[in-house]
């Protein structure tokens, strides 16, 4: 074993630029994604618990179709298939706003919201049916009952699932170097193959990504603590 441990490649110089660079965008995609799947999972539970047969069904096959399906696969349908889906105005506007970005965006957000759909309705089964009862009663329609009454108890309850969901939907971000999207591992490897120090490289990215994973529990414990609990109190 000859080899040169150099920590420097990632600790200064461009090559840690290129790794800042990707950090930059592995938190944008993060965070669009979190934000787009927790709102598109909150109406995918509340369709699956619809008894509109219709909008029951609709939502029971996306989350089938959508949590069966591997998360790669998908990357690859909205990167290589869009065009054959989505309307040409749609499609100029991704590709205005940077098509592999908005390909991962779009993969990641409908993959993940089929699971948070499913933690969010185990959640609401969890609440008192009275409860729904007693806003209907007072005039409240479904919907208005479910999104004032139900789902602020049920997202209290499901705090603990939605950051293993966050967090994987951090760490699956890594996938979006397949299409061209220049996030953390992208340039990881980059850095590999303009330096030949991989150990480097990925431990740099392992430990970014560990970084990352404690921020988001450590934010959606804050959340937890600052907002939910004090509205439980009340």
């Amino acid at each position: 074993m000859n080899y040169q441990f150099d920590w420097a490649v990632v600790t200064s110089g461009k090559y840690f630029e290129w790794l800042v660079s990707g950090v930059v965008v592995t938190v944008k995609i993060s965070v669009v994604s979190i934000a787009l799947s927790f709102l598109l999972g909150l109406v995918i539970a509340v369709m699956r618990m619809s008894r509109f047969r219709p909008v029951y069904w609709f939502a029971h096959g996306y989350l089938e179709f959508f949590r069966n399906t591997p998360l790669l696969v998908q990357i690859f349908f909205w990167y290589f298939g869009s065009y054959k889906v989505l309307p040409d105005a749609v499609n100029q506007w991704l590709n205005a706003q940077g098509f592999e970005f908005a390909a991962a965006v779009i993969a990641l957000t409908i993959y993940t919201s089929a699971f948070i759909a499913e933690d969010i309705r185990s959640g609401v089964r969890s609440i008192p049916k009275e409860q729904m009862e007693a806003a209907r009663s007072a005039g409240f329609s479904y919907v208005r009952s479910m999104f004032y009454i139900i789902l602020p108890q049920a997202v209290r309850l499901t705090i603990p699932p939605l950051i293993n969901q966050f967090l994987n939907l951090t760490k699956n971000s890594s996938l979006a170097m397949t299409i061209g999207v220049a996030e953390l591992m992208y340039q990881a490897r980059q850095v590999e193959s303009y330096t030949f120090k991989g150990f480097e490289a990925f431990s740099a990215a392992t430990v970014v990504y560990v970084g990352l994973s404690f921020a988001i529990t450590g934010l959606m414990t804050l959340y937890d603590r600052k907002v939910l609990q004090p509205i439980k109190v009340r």
